[in-house]
């Protein structure tokens, strides 16, 4: 295995783009969909740019230059100039800060997978940049198998053992239970709408007061996005 696969936490965190073009806006708002603190710079913009407007990322409209680097957690080089993207790689090695590189993923020190988000379900692939044509086919497949109903599932999910928690429930006590709702069916309610028959479900496993709209309300799946 090549690349340690890791999954970082980028909230508040700097993280540098250069290039304004489609690839680089692409990983701005990745990377502000994380909660991360998105700069931008680029000498011209791709057009449509400006529908951005009101994103955390900061859209700068200059020459690269490697004092903007300072303080940066993470750099993307995606420029459609070769010779500054290596120029920025090393810039960042020099400052012992990471670099994607976008057109050079050999000399970058990590690679960005092919993603599928399902909320709090993240499932990321990878062919260690030898075939990212067959990455998003993966990526395809798994988007059909992974429904969008994993998104209120893992929200369910995530705000019954913070319930749980706040009632002084240990970790341990209910594995037994998530286990048995696993086992349920409940996905397929879910996909399906049948709320009641969820609730049904809930009430038999954990007991009154868990109720499906209550915890997966739109109050409830803002936590479940803050996690």
């Amino acid at each position: 295995m090549r690349y340690y696969p890791i999954f970082l936490e980028l909230k508040n965190k700097n993280c540098l783009v250069v290039g304004g073009g489609p690839v680089g806006i692409r990983k701005a708002m990745t990377l502000e969909k994380c909660g991360a603190a998105v700069t931008v710079i680029s000498e011209k913009f791709a057009e449509g740019t400006t529908a951005f407007t009101g994103k955390k990322i900061i859209f700068t409209e200059k020459k690269y230059e490697k004092k903007d680097i300072q303080g940066m957690f993470l750099v993307f080089a995606a420029t459609n100039n070769a010779e500054l993207n290596r120029k920025i790689k090393k810039d960042a090695s020099g400052s012992h800060i990471l670099c994607n590189v976008a057109d050079a993923p050999d000399t970058s020190d990590f690679l960005v997978p092919s993603t599928v988000d399902r909320g709090d379900l993240i499932v990321a692939v990878s062919t260690s940049g030898t075939s990212p044509a067959m990455a998003k086919k993966i990526r395809q497949e798994l988007e059909d198998f992974f429904d969008p109903a994993y998104v209120p599932l893992l929200c369910l999910m995530g705000n019954i053992r913070k319930k749980l928690l706040s009632a002084g429930h240990s970790p341990d006590e209910h594995k037994k239970a998530f286990s048995n709702l696993m086992d349920s069916g409940i996905l397929d309610l879910i996909k399906t709408g049948d709320e009641t028959a969820v609730d049904l479900i809930l009430n038999e496993i954990f007991g009154k007061g868990y109720r499906y709209q209550e915890l997966v309300s739109s109050r409830g799946m803002d936590e479940c996005s803050d996690r």
